[in-house]
């Protein structure tokens, strides 16, 4: 039986957007304790906010590597992950060099995700491979599976939210976490590696549907929207399951 509780654990509260102040970042943390998700993934400079905000409570700090769009030299992504899991990150979500990815420079996209992974791991975190589908062809959405299986990390992820790409129009969108992504993503991933969507999981027929393809994890900011609507269905004596729709 799908209960809110194991719903709320699906969820990594999403405190990233650029405009949020220390006391948007304080509000999300006690809106994440009070619905107790799995973390909130939080700014990297207010890790230390987080995990005070957070003490005592069943909610994980997590933050975001090379965020949003990967460029950082590896060196400088280590140095963010150190400093994360110094101030007290037990999750971290990296964004992988996307223009190597793009280019096949697999021994360097390799490297830098296996280095990454085990600063993580020292530091007593575990890791988010974020690929940013939107900009990947499926050949190398497979191809960075394969490499995480070999890593061994403990999740893939679809996107950062902030993947924008250029349409026809000149105006700039994202598909986020698409249902042939996701399906993909679980096919080519060791069933060891949980699979994490993130962009576009707005609503509880959202979550109910990624968890439907093997989904472990979301990052999300209509947390209380898609909780409280579950909590509703449940009260009126509604069965979850039966709003799942793969159509």
């Amino acid at each position: 039986m799908i209960t809110v509780n194991k719903l709320a654990k699906m969820i990594d509260h999403s405190l990233l957007h650029p405009t949020m102040t220390d006391e948007m970042l304080k509000e999300g943390c006690k809106l994440a304790r009070k619905y107790d998700v799995a973390s909130v993934c939080i700014k990297p400079y207010a890790v230390q906010l987080a995990v005070n905000e957070l003490k005592d409570s069943g909610v994980k700090t997590g933050t975001v590597i090379g965020f949003p769009h990967g460029n950082s030299s590896m060196e400088i992504k280590i140095a963010e992950t150190m400093k994360a899991c110094s101030d007290g990150a037990s999750e971290i979500d990296m964004v992988i060099n996307i223009g190597k990815a793009i280019g096949h420079e697999w021994n360097y996209v390799m490297d830098e995700i296996s280095t990454i992974n085990k600063t993580a791991t020292e530091g007593g975190a575990l890791l988010k491979v974020i690929f940013e589908n939107d900009f990947l062809k499926d050949e190398q959405i497979i191809k960075l599976c394969k490499i995480c299986n070999d890593i061994k990390v403990s999740f893939v992820k679809t996107s950062t939210g902030y993947g924008f790409v250029k349409q026809q129009d000149g105006n700039y969108s994202y598909k986020g976490a698409t249902q042939h992504h996701l399906k993909l993503m679980r096919k080519h991933t060791d069933e060891s590696i949980s699979v994490k969507a993130a962009g576009g999981i707005r609503t509880l027929k959202d979550l109910l549907l990624v968890r439907s393809l093997g989904v472990s994890r979301i990052g999300a900011t209509a947390t209380a929207a898609i909780l409280d609507e579950a909590m509703a269905l449940l009260q009126q004596g509604m069965a979850l399951e039966g709003l799942i729709n793969t159509d």
